[in-house]
């Protein structure tokens, strides 16, 4: 028990003396009471954003500057990076302040969104990024999506949904040599994708995915992974649901399963 006290106040003064995680505290005071879907300007470091979602902004931080979920080594100081699912551009800031000299192809399939993304690298002065505002998916023939107006936009095969621009991830594959990392956070349609792009997911060093799955759907996680194995990955999984009792079965309605999956590739 003393053993684990221990490893407790050190964790404890461990995140203290993080600056991100201190700033991530001074981000919930200065702006924690800002009401649901309501745009504002945030800063943060060096950086002025426009967020027209406080608290998904909030938690984006934490996982990308605290968290460091997407973290990794490319060997080189210019690494290639498809960044599926950019939102509001707190992955590619991230990615700048770790690879200055980086290359980054972003997605965007809400309109809006996209806008926000663009405005935010602009006023920041970040260069070297390559904005796409299209849904990454199976085709370039478009699909209907809902949006949310922060991060939880998806692809959708329900009637009510907006008719956006899409663009075929294998196509875009096929044209390079190497990508260093494939970053895909695309709420749904990343088993489609993936399940597309196999055989030229061999060309990437590492690949993050933020999975998810909804309620009375197959999960279809298996396939994800076998597509994975089969080009070469060995993976690591992490679950970000909070889903008490799961062998009792769930009454709860929307997504009830999202894993983070770190994948590395075992052939480069």
């Amino acid at each position: 028990m003393p053993n684990l006290i221990l490893k407790r106040i050190n964790d404890i003064i461990s995140q203290i003396s993080d600056k991100n995680y201190r700033e991530y505290i001074g981000l919930l005071f200065k702006y924690g009471s800002t009401p649901r879907n309501q745009k504002r300007i945030i800063t943060f470091y060096k950086y002025k954003i426009e967020v027209p979602d406080f608290l998904s902004f909030i938690f984006q931080y934490k996982d990308i500057f605290v968290k460091n979920i997407y973290k990794f080594n490319p060997g080189n100081n210019s690494p290639l990076i498809y960044d599926c699912g950019a939102n509001i551009g707190i992955s590619c800031l991230y990615f700048k302040e770790l690879f200055p000299s980086a290359r980054i192809k972003a997605f965007e399939a809400d309109p809006a969104i996209a806008n926000i993304l663009s405005n935010n690298l602009r006023a920041n002065k970040i260069s070297g990024i390559d904005i796409t505002a299209k849904a990454v998916w199976t085709d370039n023939n478009g699909i209907d999506f809902n949006s949310d107006g922060a991060d939880g936009g998806s692809i959708t095969q329900s009637p009510g949904g907006k008719r956006v621009d899409s663009v075929s991830l294998r196509n875009l594959l096929l044209n390079e040599e190497k990508i260093d990392l494939i970053k895909m956070d695309i709420e749904g349609a990343e088993v489609d994708v993936i399940i597309d792009c196999n055989e030229t997911l061999k060309i990437a060093d590492k690949i993050f995915i933020e999975f998810h799955s909804w309620m009375n759907n197959r999960k279809r996680l298996d396939l994800l992974l076998k597509t994975l194995h089969d080009n070469g990955f060995s993976y690591f999984i992490e679950s970000i649901s909070n889903l008490s009792s799961p062998l009792l079965g769930s009454n709860i309605t929307g997504s009830n399963l999202q894993l983070n999956i770190f994948a590395t590739n075992n052939n480069l």
